[in-house]
């Protein structure tokens, strides 16, 4: 087994001492505990997956978990983008893994499982699920197969297998899911409803796990390290409360066959569940903390945990008061896998925060990778620096034109590259669309995309000029070597005959219109613009009816986002009316009408109402762009080749006069905070 060399504390912060795991060195207490960022090729963690861990390692962390769901067996095929653990093939990939991990100092685990009923059955393999008893998940919808008792056995002895496969790919570690998966399956009154030695009382319900545990201990000895995650208590109606989760880790602590216990709270079984297993915003900061420090008191191991801890004051609280021994700091090492680093140069205040948005869980559930809402270059490792470097080149005089989140990423890679960048924005302060966002209620801490990036551009001494609006004569003057317009875009209402007497959620959020009493609210983007509008308006006493033409409210959304949406829109008593598209809107007496159409049928209705407002993007604001394409060298042509390679930017083919002329963001077209941003990113850092 690899040892890893502790790393030499610079002070006596809590965070930074070292801590002894069965003879396995950790250099601090910060960790990043197992997921499934949907990065594997062909089922393997490759090279984009190996960036990824190495980031974090060169960052500082002590211990990276990997894996999420790593699947053991066939019949436990990947729905979001698992590692298969199930043969031998994986073994080299773990291997180059564990290399490039341990050349930087830091430790790491595999997580592996049986999903049971937690997956599909028609991917892969088309095997049917498995699960003590045949009880539909309603997340996955499958009806499994029953367990027979050559399932069980097969399925002991593929944890083993899989097992044996994390210690001879080098790796430090193994840790078995059990939450939700095919172990806390057994251990659930609610879905195990056997009768034989497996069924019935807790005691029993234990067994498969305990047989699980002992076979991979059998498979790797005792020098390796195992642990097991579970739940503190799952928070629902008949299922495992506090005091039974604690029995179960007692148990399974007193087993001996265990090093660590990860624990974290609640229950995945469907989308609003998951909504709080993995909290945003909405929630406070490390929710079910208590729930692990209750197991450390009570069952003598390290325990780890992990949930919505993205600051390093509440991490440093953990394990300063004994609550856990390793904190888990998993998405904020997704928006900046550099934080241990940051805390040892005493630069905490520049580390980048992590804001709960969700974008990266979301993501997956959409069936996509998991990507940082503001940090474009992770998961992207390979052609994205986390640490801009400084150009061979002499300095450029960039002007940017527009201090949104597009805006400010410009000016901070260009400063970084060692430019003279200065920042020209119409308003009086600095985060565009993310400041009206923020307005929003549990939102609100979106602004902490526009503060750090305000910080870091104040830090590299960019100058912005405030309430600075610009023509094309203006920054002719400037004589700048290179122009990025960085204007955003202006709300998109003329989607709708009788467009002049709409309002837009912009002027909702912002307090430029009042809400009326009775509103209809269209919303035909599907992302967080109209759900997060509707709160706001139905909190202030709104009759409010949500229109959207999608077949569900927030179609664009993943499963930590919308249900938090859905449960506050019902109970505010919002009526949410799919399927209908808003035609036209006109006065009638004193009061708007609105009609509808039936994107199906074509059936007409209409609605009166005080107000409606209207969610269709933006249309970018682009005039200065275009004044300034004919005085540019490039015209304002972007190489979309030369971004995909990750090279420069041509100067221009025909012409040597001139500025080079950019656009991002909002200015080029209607998408989101990581859009923007990774315009930005990708477009400066070769400037």
């Amino acid at each position: 087994m690899p040892h890893v060399a502790p790393q030499i504390a610079s002070n006596s912060d809590p965070l930074l001492q070292p801590f002894s795991l069965k003879g396995l060195e950790l250099r601090n207490r910060i960790m990043s505990t197992s997921h499934a960022p949907a990065y594997v090729q062909d089922g393997k963690p490759q090279q984009r997956y190996r960036a990824y861990h190495e980031e974090k390692a060169k960052g500082g962390i002590a211990l990276t978990m990997f894996g999420g769901s790593s699947n053991i067996a066939l019949d436990s095929p990947s729905a979001f983008g698992q590692i298969d653990i199930s043969n031998d093939s994986v073994i080299p990939h773990f291997q180059a893994l564990a290399d490039s991990v341990h050349r930087h100092g830091a430790a790491l685990m595999c997580q592996i499982t049986h999903m049971g009923h937690r997956t599909y059955w028609n991917v892969n393999h088309w095997f049917p699920t498995i699960a003590p008893s045949r009880v539909r998940e309603p997340a996955h919808r499958s009806f499994p197969k029953a367990m027979e008792q050559a399932d069980i056995d097969r399925v002991v002895n593929a944890y083993g297998e899989a097992a044996r496969r994390c210690k001879n790919g080098g790796l430090d570690g193994v840790e078995l899911l059990a939450h939700g998966h095919l172990l806390g399956q057994f251990w659930n009154p609610l879905v195990n409803q056997r009768d034989d030695s497996y069924g019935g009382s807790l005691s029993k319900r234990m067994r498969f796990s305990l047989e699980a545990l002992a076979a991979v201990r059998r498979a790797v000895g005792d020098d390796f390290v195992v642990g097991l995650r579970l739940a503190g208590d799952e928070m629902r109606d008949g299922g495992l409360d506090s005091e039974q989760c604690l029995e179960i880790a007692r148990t399974h602590a007193a087993s001996g066959l265990i090093d660590f216990l990860n624990v974290n709270g609640a229950s995945i079984e469907s989308d609003e569940a998951l909504s709080r297993h993995l909290p945003g915003m909405a929630y406070p900061n490390a929710p079910y903390l208590h729930l692990a420090a209750a197991v450390r008191r009570e069952c003598g191991l390290p325990v780890f945990h992990a949930c919505k801890i993205n600051d390093l004051a509440t991490a440093r609280y953990a394990i300063e008061y004994g609550q856990v021994d390793m904190v888990g700091m998993t998405r904020g090492h997704m928006a900046d896998p550099h934080i241990v680093n940051k805390l040892i140069a005493n630069q905490e205040d520049r580390i980048r925060p992590c804001v709960a948005a969700g974008y990266c869980i979301d993501r997956i559930y959409e069936g996509g990778e998991a990507l940082c809402i503001h940090n474009a270059a992770t998961g992207r490792e390979q052609t994205m620096p986390h640490v801009i470097p400084r150009s061979a080149h002499a300095p450029c005089k960039i002007v940017v034109i527009g201090a949104g989140p597009a805006g400010l990423e410009a000016a901070r890679v260009s400063a970084e590259r060692g430019h003279m960048v200065t920042v020209f924005e119409a308003g009086s302060e600095a985060g565009g669309q993310i400041n009206i966002a923020s307005r929003a209620g549990w939102r609100r801490d979106l602004i902490g995309i526009a503060q750090w990036l305000i910080s870091e551009v104040k830090r590299l001494g960019v100058e912005i000029n405030y309430n600075a609006y610009v023509e094309s004569n203006d920054v002719l003057a400037l004589d700048a070597d290179i122009v990025l317009i960085a204007t955003g875009g202006i709300p998109d209402t003329e989607c709708v005959m009788g467009s002049e007497l709409v309002t837009s959620v912009w002027d909702i959020l912002s307090g430029a219109a009042k809400p009326g009493e009775s509103v209809l609210l269209f919303d035909d983007n599907g992302q967080h613009q109209g759900p997060s509008c509707a709160e706001f308006l139905a909190e202030r006493g709104a009759d409010l009816e949500f229109v959207t033409p999608d077949r569900s409210v927030a179609q664009e959304m993943g499963s930590t986002n919308f249900p938090v949406y859905l449960r506050n829109l019902y109970r505010h008593g919002v009526t949410m009316t799919t399927d209908r598209k808003l035609l036209k809107v006109s006065r009638h007496d004193n009061r708007l009408r609105a009609e509808l159409e039936n994107v199906y049928t074509g059936q007409r209705e209409e609605r009166f109402i005080d107000q409606v407002v209207v969610e269709h993007g933006t249309v970018p604001a682009d005039e200065l762009y275009f004044a300034l394409k004919a005085h540019s060298c490039n015209d304002g042509v972007v190489d979309m080749q030369a971004l995909i390679d990750g090279l420069p930017q041509p100067v221009g083919a025909d012409r040597v006069d001139g500025f080079r002329l950019y656009r991002v963001g909002d200015a080029v077209a209607s998408r989101n905070i990581h859009a923007a941003i990774y315009d930005s990113l990708r477009l400066c850092k070769d400037l």
